[in-house]
């Protein structure tokens, strides 16, 4: 009697190397924290560029320019073209500010937290500004007007962090009180309960909970 063939077996292929497997990267997202407080550095410089477009500053500049390109120091061309850039660049550093400030919203948990470092970092880069570039002096009065705008700040976003805790309890007894619902309906969902009832002949049927086979 001849022997039975054996069956081919494809030899086994060896597993790859952990070096070899790829992984997907993941995407690297940026805070929210940084975002918010470029939204309000770029809304502080919005301010000054929108200062400077209507300012007597701008004109003493246009001249300076005008005398260093050996123009008359009143030309009025130089110093529409001064001003439409300031211009420009107020309405950029506008749209700039927005779309961060959107950006920061979207990563963050908390709308008052965004708001909070979005202020802030408006107020004091603000007043920086005003003194670097409009000489403007910050004496005792506004250090106390900043200590009160951080501590409202603070008070604030405690305040918005309670409510929203207030909110995601709330929801959970809700939830809660549903499942405690839905248990002691017995497994009712959606108004039906589907029963499986063993038939004759050994075949199964299926009840809607109200009697009535299938």
């Amino acid at each position: 009697m001849e022997a039975a063939a054996e069956p081919l077996i494809p030899p086994a292929v060896p597993p790859p190397a952990p070096s070899q497997i790829s992984h997907p990267k993941p995407k690297t997202r940026i805070p929210w924290i940084p975002l918010a407080a470029a939204s309000g550095a770029c809304a502080a410089i919005n301010g000054v560029f929108a200062k400077l477009t209507t300012t007597e500053l701008t004109s003493s500049w246009a001249a300076a320019i005008s005398s260093f390109l050996s123009l008359s120091s009143h030309n009025a061309f130089i110093e529409f073209l001064i001003r439409a850039s300031f211009f420009t660049l107020n309405l950029l550093f506008n749209f700039l500010m927005w779309t961060l400030f959107t950006a920061a919203l979207t990563r963050s948990s908390s709308t008052t937290r965004v708001s909070i470092i979005n202020t802030s970092a408006n107020f004091m880069i603000t007043a920086l500004a005003g003194w670097i570039v409009f000489g403007e002096q910050l004496n005792g009065l506004w250090w106390v007007g900043a200590g009160g705008l951080v501590v409202g700040n603070v008070v604030i976003g405690r305040r918005g962090e309670e409510e929203e805790k207030g909110e995601g309890g709330e929801e959970e007894r809700r939830e809660g009180y549903r499942d405690e619902e839905r248990e002691e309906g017995g497994g009712i969902s959606d108004g039906v309960t589907v029963e499986l009832v063993e038939g004759r002949g050994g075949k199964a049927e299926v009840g809607d909970g109200s009697g009535v086979q299938r």
